[in-house]
């Protein structure tokens, strides 16, 4: 699978869950482009943290892991 929901265990507050990135056409300005795509799931205590902090969060990680390159990763 694709994409999966991970569950908090106590005293567990949130838990990031990461996909496995795939290639996917991607429509951008009128275009097709390809693009990596990482599933990434958020799980936390609804007593303890705010819904609207976790949405921020998952935009932060998304804007700071879009901008990596291929040259900023080396295997």
């Amino acid at each position: 699978g694709k994409h999966f929901t991970p569950i908090i265990n106590s005293p567990e507050v949130a838990i990031l869950g990461l996909g496995r990135g795939y290639a996917a056409p991607l429509f951008k300005e009128n275009k097709f482009e390809k693009q990596m795509v990482m599933p990434t799931a958020l799980s936390y205590d609804h007593r303890l943290i705010d819904g609207a902090q976790a949405a921020r969060f998952m935009l932060a990680l998304g804007d700071a892991l879009n901008q990596f390159t291929d040259k900023d990763v080396s295997f």
